[in-house]
């Protein structure tokens, strides 16, 4: 199958469903992601928090693929927002994955009531993409006013905004707001953490098209433009969740998904979060 590409906001192509890491542990990560690559997966998300970068690259380097033909993300951890942390944490990203450039680059959380103010950490992620350590640079978990900020502050225009988006917060509003400003969304925990997968309209959907919940609510993110990418350690679940582009919600579908909408959260709310790790 093919996946499509979406075309950020710096010309720099990104495939719209990819393989997430969050929550994999370090010793399954390298078979995890060696696996997903042999499914097709060609875009691998990761995070300098989820501990597991090394074995990212190690997953990546055992598939045998160019490094041109893999998207890799990752995101700085929250106790380097400082600019000069921020510069180090980059580079320690690259030497775990042992990689000399990523693909994206985002700012985990926007920690609005730590001591160090977003505004310096994006100004870090804008010298690191100056540097070319980087082909893209984004935020992740941030709200409307806290993009305003950085607008208003400073010159480079997050290409991602990565954002918890399912039936259950569908996130409308943001998801428009990155929108009118070239802002690609990304959907994390697209299932929300399974709790979507026994819903009435849900399952309806799914027996109608023969399709799982699952893929019916992953398809649901790709047909309305989000970038998605779901996680797994068992082999015939990321084979399901690579099966997206064989069948096509209709119009009625996806409103009818949609429309289940709670405003309920999953993970914590970015407007008051700002755990830092020991």
């Amino acid at each position: 199958m093919t996946v499509p590409n979406i075309t950020l906001n710096n010309g720099v192509e990104i495939p719209q469903l990819g393989f997430g890491t969050y929550q994999i542990e370090p010793e399954n990560t390298r078979e995890a992601v060696r696996t997903a690559l042999e499914v097709g997966y060609r875009h691998i998300d990761t995070a300098e928090m989820y501990g597991n970068e090394k074995e990212v690259g190690e997953g990546f380097r055992d598939s045998g693929l160019d490094r041109a033909d893999v998207f890799i993300t990752s995101k700085l951890n929250n106790g380097f927002h400082a600019h000069d942390d921020a510069l180090r944490a980059m580079d320690q990203t690259l030497a775990d994955l042992q990689v000399e450039q990523l693909d994206l680059f985002l700012v985990h959380w926007p920690l609005p009531g730590i001591d160090v103010d977003f505004v310096e950490t994006w100004k870090a992620m804008e010298q690191i993409y100056r540097d070319g350590k980087a082909r893209a640079i984004g935020v992740s978990n941030f709200q409307t006013n806290h993009l305003n900020r950085l607008r208003d502050q400073t010159d480079i225009t997050p290409a991602v905004n990565q954002i918890e988006v399912h039936p259950y917060l569908t996130q409308d509003e943001l998801r428009a707001f990155n929108a009118e400003r070239s802002i690609a969304t990304e959907a994390w925990s697209p299932i929300a953490q399974g709790k979507v997968l026994d819903d009435a309209e849900i399952v309806r959907v799914a027996e109608r098209h023969g399709k799982t919940p699952a893929q019916v609510t992953l398809r649901w993110a790709i047909q309305r433009g989000d970038i998605v990418f779901p996680k797994s350690v068992t082999r015939s679940r990321v084979e399901e969740n690579f099966a997206l582009f064989d069948f096509e919600l209709t119009d009625e579908d996806v409103t009818a998904i949609t429309s289940l909408n709670r405003d309920e959260r999953t993970g914590p709310d970015p407007d008051t979060f700002n755990y830092i790790p020991g």
